[in-house]
């Protein structure tokens, strides 16, 4: 299995992040949850590691506002400029707004914290000086994953960092930037119809919101119920699309200590709907945070629980771009993708 994986993502560290209360804490989407996942996979013999090409902007622009990229390309330098404590130590800082935008007929502003709490919807999508890189090189992951399963007609993963699936079409949120797995399922809708499914603990708000009024690509998430999970606003059950989009965006949301078989029922149920839907090409958003344990999780899905839903997901017998998303119990990380992802090699 080919494994598009960039050191670029390492730049992309911030000092801390705002938890609920106005705690500050160390930023738990961190490099080591690459170098869990890269020192399991290269104890396999199947995983062949690979540079991500550079797809250039126009794939990312597809699915993104123009000025929210332009935004996080000039945002950390923008800063520097203006805030002499922040050039004198930048190292110790990151850039977050201390407003955010209801989105009520609001617009961004002149002001960079203007701008910032219109295109930030939240206080974990810090912006450091290597953000915007690590953001590019890890869409040009999920791309490559997308072109070598359209041109090789198999699966392929994609180490993404910073994840994709909160950011929306033009705002950043939840350790977010580029939605990756928008991105490829978007570029892969063009050449054949195309699925994305997203298995991460937290509901996937910004694909939903890039797609929902459009049919081209069916889009379902399984996720902790937002009536007590993060994002808390999008990815209840009646949100179906709408317009042209209507009936081809489903959500599952779960209660609160859902486990092994809970899970597998509802993936079970999201499976019909990708047949019934028969696409050439499936877009696995993949998150691990519903593992027992998890920091930021509430499931209890075990080892075993994530070789089946691999097995299942893999019966689908389509050739996946598997776009890593969270997953924040790092002494297990690397171990759980390995389970999953051999169900596809």
């Amino acid at each position: 299995m080919k494994i598009f994986y960039s050191e670029e993502h390492r730049k992309h560290y911030p000092p801390f992040e705002v938890f609920d209360g106005g705690k500050r804490v160390p930023y738990l989407e961190n490099p080591d949850r690459m170098d869990r996942i890269l020192t399991a996979l290269k104890k396999t013999d199947w995983a062949e590691f690979t540079e991500p090409e550079d797809f250039g902007l126009d794939p990312i622009l597809a699915v993104h506002d123009r000025d929210y990229i332009n935004f996080l390309a000039s945002c950390w330098t923008e800063w520097l400029d203006s805030d002499p404590e922040v050039a004198a130590s930048p190292e110790v800082h990151a850039f977050l707004p201390a407003t955010f935008a209801l989105r009520r007929k609001t617009r961004p502003t002149s002001s960079l914290l203007g701008r910032g709490g219109y295109y930030i919807m939240d206080l974990s999508a810090c912006i450091v000086e290597g953000t915007y890189k690590a953001a590019l090189a890890s869409a040009n992951c999920a791309l490559s994953a997308a072109s070598s399963s359209f041109n090789l007609h198999h699966s392929s993963f994609a180490l993404c960092r910073p994840p994709g699936h909160h950011a929306g079409r033009d705002y950043a949120g939840g350790y977010c930037f580029i939605n990756n797995a928008a991105v490829a399922a978007n570029w892969l809708s063009a050449k054949g119809k195309t699925a994305l499914l997203d298995i991460d603990y937290h509901a996937g708000n910004g694909t939903q919101d890039i797609f929902y009024e459009w049919s081209g690509v069916l889009t379902i998430s399984i996720h902790g119920d937002p009536d007590f999970e993060y994002p808390h606003y999008v990815g209840f059950a009646d949100e179906t699309g709408a317009g042209e989009g209507l009936g081809f965006h489903k959500n599952y949301p779960l209660p609160k200590g859902t486990g092994d078989d809970g899970y597998l029922a509802a993936l079970d149920d999201a499976l019909e709907m990708i047949r019934k839907f028969a696409p050439g090409y499936l877009v696995l958003s993949t998150g691990m945070d519903t593992f027992d344990g998890d920091p930021l999780g509430k499931f209890h899905i075990t080892r075993d629980g994530f070789a089946e839903i691999g097995k299942r997901i893999a019966g689908l017998n389509l050739p996946a771009a598997i776009i890593m998303e969270g997953g924040y119990a790092n002494e297990a990380l690397g171990e759980n993708i390995r389970t999953l992802l051999e169900n596809f090699k």
